[in-house]
């Protein structure tokens, strides 16, 4: 037969469609996080429910239920909680199982259609926040739970007892079990009863069940045969997830295989597909499989027409930003003309650079930040790794001299120094002069005598003179990136500047962004320095992130008191213990965005101290939830925009001025100045003379106990 067309509500982005049993419908998502269930027979459209918040992990999940006639969800509530949901396809009504008390998710149904399995959480806490980065380190731990559906049910956890069963005989030793005719065949079975599955809602919530499982950070649950359930734990600093099973008639928890990619099982739950880092394969769900068993040998190869993909490619990345774009309006451009407008011009192109360049100009009509493009299929090109020595160099008397050697910090794998490593007999001014054996003078590009040497050993030969003769030999492994261990250095530098600017009161602390790698500098050298008056935040060039809620908390604490430190000229303990009381400047310029404009933002709307430097970049909107195109390239369009407490909306397109506006000239930097840092030295020393740090002393012990002259 003909494929059929139906036709779906509205132009958008469909997920997560599935067949129910008995074939009639089709359920399925769609961008805006509605869920619909189609009738395939008239092609009409049901809209079932619609989540509440525009969330980067999509929720919904939705699962039929063995016989057809239900299906379960979870929901966001207005609490950012998920809740169990279960939709009646009878009467068209929609009941919520779980309280929203808890974070409840992955809903599967047991094949007999007596429960209902799911996942939840009562610690998720500030992972409600997801964007904030107050979530960061906030371990999420889970349960594995299931309702018992119908009211007459026993529970299947149960105390089941450990006697043996007793045959017994009446007195003419015909065993009990015989059936009523007394001829101990049992009356044949006319044919399988047909399933159906039915839901007691009176009193639901209080036959929620916990499966006697250890909470761990499970991520997602599917039904087996009856009474087998299989779930994914995630583990810390390991690869994949580790794939659990469950079988209430054992009642015993199973690990089956770590490493898991994803899996699905089969309609009859016989067979378990998963993926690994070693492909796909196929085992028996109900056996005790390892990575690798059931391997399937997949060589999958498409004939690509790249003019074809192009335009498919074009196409979709037009309909991302009409379908998710965080306003409809689009900024006001007019979507089906920047269409007219740009379609043409994928006839001219010839590489998947030229299709980035029509995509990157289609996408800059919408005039908005974070619009970015990039990736795709591109044929794999041969690299030769450099290896780098963390070092400045300077041409001098035809060789090429040591100037300056980054000593970054040996213990950590991400700031490994060549040259500052213990026993390594090199010094700044000392001249290279060769590597492996082969002389290099000024001539020769530096860089080419250390092609393919990145993290192996390399002899270096150095001398106080330009010349071979003489030279001595140490061996070095050179890295193959220097820009943590320069950054560093910067960060240092800055460091001792602001603490000599400030005859050591103030502590200085730089963000290189508002995620991970900012998160860990902050906790580095803000508590490192809490014994400093004040300090100086330096965000400049912060590439963004997360919100960084965390880190305007901690600096906005306020002293509250004080416990006795119990030691003769001791300072007390101050509550909270962590903190630095006295005066906060923060640099801010034009190459800080994102999180880097909402850091400061808050930074000033906190009222913790003045601005100093540029306006930053002004692209505080968030990116999330965009697929990918076909060729693993992408297009940006932002699903979130922020706006403030009087409802306007605010940063994107204009970021966060300064309070003291302080140019970075270029006569300044070749100088070695940084007239920003200098000035916001400046501006924390005034805040402090005028309100000085002092903490309290601690005053006479109490008197508590009454004393015999007191009467």
């Amino acid at each position: 037969d003909a494929p059929r067309a139906i036709d779906l509500p509205g132009p958008t982005f469909y997920y997560t469609p599935a067949w129910s049993p008995e074939g009639t419908h089709i359920l399925f998502t769609d961008t805006d996080l509605n869920l619909w269930v189609l009738e395939v027979e008239s092609g009409e459209a049901t809209l079932v429910d619609t989540d509440q918040y525009a969330h980067p992990v999509r929720s919904l999940d939705p699962v039929w239920s063995p016989d057809g006639q239900w299906i379960a969800y979870s929901k966001r509530l207005d609490n950012l909680f998920r809740a169990i949901m279960v939709y009646s396809m009878e009467t068209g009504e929609t009941h919520q199982v779980t309280d929203g008390m808890s974070d409840a998710m992955s809903p599967a149904w047991d094949a007999g259609g007596t429960y209902l399995y799911f996942l939840a959480s009562t610690n998720l806490g500030l992972n409600t926040g997801w964007l904030d980065m107050s979530s960061y380190q906030r371990p999420v731990e889970r349960g594995v739970y299931l309702t018992v559906l119908q009211a007459d049910e026993p529970s299947p956890l149960l105390p089941e007892s450990d006697e043996e069963p007793v045959e017994s005989e009446d007195d003419n030793g015909e065993n009990d079990a015989d059936d009523d005719n007394g001829n101990g065949d049992a009356e044949e079975d006319d044919g399988e009863e047909e399933m159906a599955v039915e839901i007691d809602l009176d009193g639901l919530q209080q036959r929620i069940l916990a499966i006697d499982v250890p909470l761990r950070d499970y991520g997602a649950i599917q039904a087996g045969t009856e009474g087998m359930v299989f779930y994914t734990e995630d583990i810390p600093n390991q690869p994949g997830v580790t794939l659990h099973r469950y079988s209430l008639d054992d009642r015993e928890a199973t690990k089956l295989m770590d490493g898991v990619q994803r899996f699905d099982l089969s309609d009859d739950g016989q067979k378990l597909l998963y993926q690994a880092s070693g492909g796909w394969g196929i085992v028996d769900a109900a056996g005790s499989p390892s990575p690798g068993d059931g391997a399937l040998t997949l060589d999958l190869r498409a004939k690509i027409d790249p003019a074809k993909e192009w335009e498919q490619i074009f196409d979709e990345a037009w309909r991302f930003q009409r379908d998710y774009l965080y306003v409809e309006n689009l900024h006001g451009a007019d979507w089906d003309q920047v269409y007219a407008m740009y379609r043409p011009w994928v006839e001219h192109v010839r590489h998947r650079d030229d299709l980035n360049y029509v995509l990157d100009i289609m996408g800059g009509e919408v005039s908005v930040g974070h619009s970015y493009t990039g990736g795709g299929d591109y044929p794999d090109v041969d690299r030769v790794p450099v290896g780098l020595l963390g070092a400045d160099f300077e041409i001098e008397d035809g060789a090429y001299r040591i100037a300056r050697i980054y000593t970054g910090e040996n213990w950590n794998p991400d700031l490994r120094a060549p040259l500052s490593a213990p026993g390594v007999n090199v010094s700044e001014g000392d001249y290279l002069v060769g590597v492996d054996g082969e002389a290099l003078t000024a001539a020769t590009n530096l860089f080419s005598a250390f092609e393919q040497t990145a993290g192996r050993q390399t002899i270096l030969h150095v001398n106080d003179r330009p010349t071979m003769e003489g030279a001595r030999t140490v061996t070095v492994v050179p890295v193959s990136n220097e820009t943590d261990l320069r950054r560093r250095a910067w960060v240092e530098d800055n460091r001792r500047t602001v603490s000599e600017m400030s005859d050591g009161q103030l502590a200085y602390v730089y963000l290189p962004n508002t995620a991970g790698a900012g998160y860990e500098y902050f906790n580095r050298y803000y508590f490192a320095q809490q014994d400093k008056a004040g300090v100086v935040i330096d965000e400049r060039f912060n590439g963004g992130g997360s919100a960084a809620d965390y880190m305007i908390d901690i600096m906005a604490r306020e002293l509250h008191g004080y416990f006795n430190n119990p030691v003769e000229d001791r300072t007390p303990w101050t509550t909270p213990m962590a903190g630095i009381w006295g005066p906060k400047v923060m640099i801010i310029n034009e190459s800080a965005g994102s999180g880097g404009d909402l850091l400061p933002y808050m930074f000033r709307r906190m009222d913790l101290g003045p601005l100093v430097g540029t306006r930053t970049w002004g692209g505080l909107v968030g990116i999330w939830d965009t697929p990918p195109l076909i060729d693993g390239g992408g297009i940006t369009a932002p699903r979130g925009g922020f706006f403030d407490l009087d409802g306007n909306w605010a940063v994107e397109n204009e970021g966060v001025a300064p309070d003291i506006e302080v140019e970075m000239t270029p006569k300044d930097v070749a100088a070695g100045r940084d007239p920003q840092l200098e000035r916001a030295v400046q501006e924390a020393l005034r805040l402090l003379e005028e309100n000085p740090v002092q903490l309290e002393e601690e005053p006479p012990p109490p008197v508590r106990v009454l004393r015999p002259e007191d009467g």
